[in-house]
């Protein structure tokens, strides 16, 4: 009761003397308030307080991703942030998500370490709401300057003392001169090896030493899922060559006049993903998939595009590719390459996928056999494009050639069906006028 009347006067409360004087009390008021008083001027009163203190959790990601590893915090205990302002980032095996600020406040504690596995719902740290003015503690560094300096002097003293004794023996040498050698001490030196130890090591010049990194959680899922593909689709590749003199042509021709009216480059990914779409329709075993006992099919193409990232993989997806012409495919596939290199995919941009194209030739690969993102049935593989020695028309020529390979589920696909699409698509980009027809 004292020490709540103690605090309303130092408050400003306006209290009566009846109120607080009576019995034993006068004697202890004045006391405690000689004791109060230095407490509470030392005391910052603000508008926040530990009540009002919060604690953020893991968010909801998305419905397939229950945890996740905390990578890194951008803030730590005591540093102040804005709204929105990402406190920390938590990596899945698809994306990475950030921890924000729900509001500008401080950061009073951290329950969770680097690289630890957190849940969806867990306790991430204590946040004070409340803008707070920062308090910079700069007596520590210049302790750490002295302490430094201090160091370094008995650093420097060290080798003066080093050097004295290092001559003191040395004083005796001349003395010890004169004195015969006895020849019971020269066969000791010749019984230690040491020079033939020195010897193997000579020619190992670099380093031997060896790294051990943990795998981020996309890797480890890459991993997991190209093992799964390959113990569960029945794999078989085929090959062809592609003429691609007249799609060389057509994109050297214009070019130009899309990069100045849509601002999108011309490449051949829109070519390849144009004849691809146009083939499944044909032969819709490609564009299916095995559920149980059962083979789903699709009236749509959402063309999967492998794209490299510093952290692995990814197959961002082109939503109904069927209904897009080479300008709509080449913008979606630009924006969604660049939200890949940038970390900014969302599960959205990655979710489903009917067919994949894979394009090695980018990194100068010649031949490859690409594998089955499961659970589809197909992958279509591009590489480099090389001149080689052609027949035309019973005559020697140099042509421009790619190499593609087609990757299928035997289970779904025979090799007619499969041969028949390289065939389909090989003969769309010798001649893409052909794509206008079909």
């Amino acid at each position: 009761m004292l020490s709540k009347q103690i605090t309303a006067a130092a408050r400003g409360k306006v209290v009566s003397n009846a109120s607080i004087i009576h019995g034993g009390t006068a004697l202890a008021m004045s006391r405690g308030w000689k004791t109060a008083s230095v407490n509470i001027r030392r005391a910052q009163f603000h508008s926040t307080n530990l009540l009002q203190a919060e604690t953020v959790k893991v968010p909801q990601m998305a419905e397939s991703i229950t945890e996740g590893t905390l990578k890194s915090w951008s803030k730590q205990v005591g540093d102040s942030v804005a709204a929105d302002e990402e406190v920390a980032t938590i990596e899945t095996d698809k994306i990475d998500a950030s921890v924000n600020a729900p509001s500008a406040g401080t950061i009073k504690e951290l329950l969770a370490n680097e690289e630890d596995t957190v849940t969806v719902g867990q306790d991430l740290f204590v946040f004070e709401p409340g803008e707070v003015s920062e308090s910079s503690p700069p007596p520590p560094k210049e302790d750490s300057k002295e302490d430094k300096s201090q160091e370094d002097k008995t650093k420097e003293d060290q080798p003066k003392e080093d050097k004295i004794k290092e001559e003191k023996p040395r004083e005796p040498e001349p003395s010890e001169k004169p004195k015969p050698a006895p020849p019971s001490e020269k066969p000791p030196k010749k019984e230690a090896p040491k020079p033939t130890e020195s010897k193997p090591s000579a020619p190992t010049t670099g380093t031997r030493n060896e790294t051990r990194v943990k795998m981020n959680r996309m890797r480890l899922r890459i991993a997991e899922r190209l093992k799964e593909s390959q113990n569960a689709a029945a794999s078989l590749t085929t090959f062809n060559e592609i003429d691609m003199s007249s799609l060389m042509d057509m994109r050297k021709r214009y070019k130009d006049a899309v990069l100045k009216q849509h601002d999108v480059k011309l490449g051949f990914m829109s070519a390849f993903a144009k004849a691809c779409s146009l083939t499944l329709k044909e032969i819709p075993a490609a564009n299916a998939y095995i559920e149980g006992d059962e083979i789903v099919y699709h009236d749509f193409v959402d063309l999967s595009v492998a794209v490299a990232t510093p952290k692995g993989l990814v197959t961002p997806v082109v939503r109904n590719a069927e209904a897009m012409n080479f300008v709509e495919i080449e913008k979606e596939i630009a924006a969604l390459g660049k939200k890949a290199k940038d970390g900014k995919l969302t599960l959205e941009d990655m979710a489903g996928g009917t067919f994949t194209i894979s394009n090695g030739g980018v990194f100068g690969s010649l031949y490859g056999t690409p594998i089955i993102n499961l659970p589809q049935s197909a992958v279509l593989g591009m590489h480099a494009i090389k001149d080689k020695p052609v027949v035309v028309d019973g005559q020697i020529v140099i042509r421009p050639i790619m190499v593609v390979a087609l990757t299928y589920d035997h289970r779904l696909l025979d090799g007619r069906e499969a041969v028949t699409f390289l065939v389909r698509v090989k003969e769309y980009l010798e001649d893409p006028r052909k794509m206008l027809l079909a």
